[in-house]
């Protein structure tokens, strides 16, 4: 027996409207084409396969096991032809073929969520290669161009080729288990107290922030090298340290986690950024990301302030709650977006009590 010839496109999708259309007569007008058209075509894929793809043995053209196997082979070439067909009209246009980005573990899933989702929509045709990583490890695929769009905190040692738009805030909060010797202590906690408990510390995997630490407190530290990590050693009881609120919320409400009443305050909230290369010009598709991160948190601030005008118009309830009030100054400075610009030579400033 011969093996298989190529089929064409063409034969394929004759294949595929006799099925979809129920029959030789239905695929010609659809197809524009005769009937007697149609049949030819046919009999020629089956010559070209070797195998009978339909029974005519009835009115209308049955399926046989082989053309049902093949049926699934055909419609996937198609689907891939037209894919491509797409996304060259998208690059003759202009539309690049991939946005790269990297997003620091600290942003919130569920706004990464809605863009990406609106994403896929808006560019069906364009690929997206997506990482996550934390502290200067995003600058650093930035700058070398692994990225071409980051979102992340301000790092010192950034170079003046790296622009950044304002893209809102992220609150942390350092929490505990509530087994935890810290857990017992009622008011405040003060940094001598800290300082003998371990901390659990998100490590940097770039060579930014080297030789830095950001607001490590404790003598002894544990350096983790993901917040999942960081997240289970928390609620097993090993330390304490600062996780994003909206990372751990549900731990507070439910008592897995308790928040602690440190010297320096409940919370903080820690500014995030988009970046990019600033002698580089992004695609289409990559601006319109980047200007959903921008518009994200502002929908969030006018979200947040329609809320609170709700809420102060009626009365609050009153009774115990599971963790302290969360300050929401951040949404208020969400909407403030400075233009965008090369960042400003840093200058040696503390580091900030972050950990």
């Amino acid at each position: 027996m011969r093996d298989p010839g190529l089929p064409s496109l063409d034969q394929l999708r004759v294949f595929i409207a006799v099925i979809d259309h129920g029959g030789f007569a239905h695929a010609a007008r659809a197809l524009h084409r005769t009937q007697s058209v149609i049949s030819y075509t046919i009999a020629n894929l089956e010559e070209q396969l070797n195998v009978e793809l339909l029974d005519r043995s009835k009115r209308r053209p049955v399926l046989t096991e082989a053309g049902k196997a093949l049926l699934a082979d055909a419609r996937a070439v198609s689907l891939k032809v037209d894919g491509m067909r797409a996304r060259a009209k998208a690059l003759s246009a202009g539309l690049e073929a991939e946005v790269s980005l990297v997003v620091d573990v600290m942003y919130s899933t569920c706004k990464l969520v809605r863009i990406l989702h609106a994403f896929q929509k808006e560019f069906p045709t364009v690929s997206l290669r997506l990482r996550t990583e934390a502290l200067g490890a995003v600058t650093q695929l930035v700058m070398d161009r692994t990225c071409r769009i980051g979102v992340s905190a301000w790092m010192p040692g950034a170079p003046d080729t790296i622009e950044r738009q304002s893209c809102g805030f992220v609150t942390m909060v350092p929490v505990v288990s509530p087994d935890h010797p810290l857990a017992q202590i009622k008011g405040k906690i003060p940094n001598e107290v800290l300082r003998e408990h371990t901390q659990l510390v998100l490590t940097d995997r770039s060579t930014l922030t080297r030789g830095q630490d950001f607001g490590v407190v404790a003598l002894r530290d544990w350096r983790l090298g993901d917040l999942s990590s960081k997240h289970a050693l928390l609620r097993s009881g090993i330390g304490w340290g600062n996780m994003p609120v909206e990372f751990i919320q549900w731990d507070l409400d439910a008592g897995r986690l308790v928040q602690l009443d440190v010297s320096e305050g409940p919370s903080f909230s820690a500014p995030l950024y988009v970046i990019r290369r600033g002698d580089e010009e992004p695609g289409p598709a990559t601006r319109w990301v980047m200007q959903q991160f921008l518009d994200m948190d502002r929908q969030i601030a006018e979200a947040s302030a329609e809320a609170s005008a709700q809420a102060a118009a009626c009365t609050a309830p009153s009774g115990p709650s599971h963790h302290m009030p969360i300050p929401m100054q951040f949404h208020q400075r969400a909407s403030e977006q400075p233009a965008i610009g090369p960042l400003p030579t840093p200058t040696p400033t503390p580091p900030a009590k972050v950990a």
